[in-house]
C-alpha cells in the first residue's frame, strides 16, 4: 500500500483526493492545509471548472496537519502529493525529497528552469522519485493518440494542430495570479507543450505570436520548428474565451496514412484512414475527467513499486515542457523565432 500525504486542499487537491479513492494499492493517510474548515472536512467552498462541487468530506482515519513540516515528519507517509500553486512547488518538493518522501507534484513543475533543475537534483541526491502530474496523456483521447503515434501502424507523424482555450479562471484567485502560476502561457499551455514533447520530442526552435495583458501572455499560437523532415506542429492556447464557452480542447493529427481528430466542442474521437470509412473510436472513461487523474495516480503508484518513472510523469519531460512555454513567451515578446536549448 502506497500511503499518500496530500498537501494543498484547493480544487486540484480535491480532484486528487477523489481520484485516489479509486486507485488500488493507494490510500491518503494525511492531508495538509492552513484552512481549519478544510482540515475538518468542510470543502464546500471549493470551486472548479470540472468535476463535482466542493462538499463535506469524510476524513475518518486521515491525519490532518496545518503545518507542512509536520506532514513530512509523519513516518507513515510514502508519497507527498503536492497540489499547491506553482510558485510553491520547488521549495515544498525539495523539502519532501530531503525528508525521504517520493513526490508527485501538479504541473507545471516550477516557474523557471532553475527551480526545476534544483528539484531534479534533489530527487537524484535523495534517491527518491520526483513525478510531475501532467494529466493530459491520461485522458482517453490523448492516450489513444499517443499510442497510435508510438505504434506507427499508420505511418509517421507528419503534422498536428492542438487547441486549448478557456475563459478566465475567475473561480480561483490563485490560478488567476500570473506571479503564482506563470499565467495562461505556462499554467494552461504547459499541457500542450508536454504532449507535443511526448509525441515528437523537443523542437529546435519555436515561433509564437500572442496577446498580452501587462506582463502576462494570455493567448498564443506557436509553430514548433523541428527542421528538415520533422513534423509540422502548431498549437493555439490561452485564456481569452467568454464564460459561456469556458473550455475547449482538441486536436487534428496527421499521419502518413490516417488522420485522427477530436474536439471537446462536439467532434468525437475519429480515425480517418487513407482507405475505408471513418472509424468512431469508443473508449472507456471518456466522459469523466476524474478517471484521467485516477489513471495518473495509478501510474505514480506503479512507478514507486517499480522504483523508476517512465512516460508522462517523467520530471525531465516536465522540465522540458516548461522550457518550451518560457521560450514561446520570449518569442511572443520579441516577435521572432527563438532557439530552444535543453539547458535553457
Amino acid at each position: 500500500m502506497v500511503r499518500i500525504g496530500l498537501a494543498g486542499i484547493g480544487f486540484m487537491g480535491m480532484i486528487h483526493f477523489l481520484a485516489t479513492q479509486k486507485v488500488p494499492g493507494a490510500k491518503i493517510t494525511g492531508i495538509c492545509s492552513r484552512d481549519k474548515r478544510k482540515l475538518a472536512g468542510d470543502w464546500r467552498g471549493i470551486k472548479g471548472n470540472f468535476g463535482p462541487p466542493g462538499q463535506v468530506m469524510d476524513l475518518s482515519g486521515i491525519h490532518a496537519y496545518d503545518d507542512y513540516q509536520t506532514l513530512l515528519d509523519d513516518p507513515s507517509i510514502d508519497l507527498i502529493d503536492l497540489c499547491t500553486p506553482t510558485d510553491q512547488h520547488a521549495p515544498m518538493a525539495i523539502a519532501a525529497l530531503k525528508a525521504g518522501k517520493h513526490v508527485l507534484v501538479e504541473k507545471a513543475i516550477a516557474l523557471n528552469s532553475r527551480e526545476a533543475d534544483q528539484m531534479l537534483a534533489a530527487a537524484k541526491k535523495a534517491g527518491k522519485l520526483l513525478m510531475v502530474g501532467h494529466v493530459l496523456p491520461f485522458f482517453s483521447e490523448f492516450a489513444f493518440a499517443h499510442k497510435l503515434i508510438e505504434k506507427g501502424e499508420h505511418g509517421r507523424l507528419v503534422a498536428a494542430h492542438f487547441t486549448r482555450v478557456i475563459s478566465k479562471p475567475e473561480w480561483s484567485e490563485a490560478i488567476g495570479d500570473a506571479a503564482k502560476t506563470g499565467g495562461p502561457a505556462v499554467d494552461l499551455h504547459v499541457h500542450d507543450t508536454h504532449f507535443v514533447s511526448l509525441i515528437a520530442g523537443v523542437p529546435g526552435k519555436v515561433f509564437s505570436t500572442g496577446h498580452t495583458v501587462g506582463d502576462s501572455v494570455e493567448y498564443l499560437t506557436t509553430s514548433y520548428l523541428y527542421g528538415d523532415n520533422g513534423p509540422t506542429i502548431t498549437c493555439s492556447s490561452g485564456a481569452i474565451a467568454m464564460a459561456g464557452r469556458s473550455f475547449l480542447h482538441g486536436f487534428e493529427i496527421y499521419l502518413e496514412d490516417a488522420t485522427l481528430a477530436f474536439s471537446s466542442a462536439g467532434i468525437p474521437l475519429t480515425l480517418f484512414p487513407r482507405k475505408g470509412k471513418p472509424k468512431l473510436i469508443s473508449l472507456k472513461s471518456q466522459n469523466d475527467p476524474i478517471n484521467a487523474f485516477q489513471a495518473e495516480i495509478t501510474s505514480a503508484v506503479a512507478a514507486i513499486k517499480a522504483g523508476e518513472v517512465k512516460g508522462p510523469l517523467d520530471a525531465q519531460l516536465a522540465r522540458d515542457a516548461l522550457v518550451l512555454c518560457l521560450k514561446e513567451i520570449e518569442s511572443v515578446l520579441c516577435a521572432k523565432p527563438v532557439i530552444v536549448s535543453k539547458n535553457g
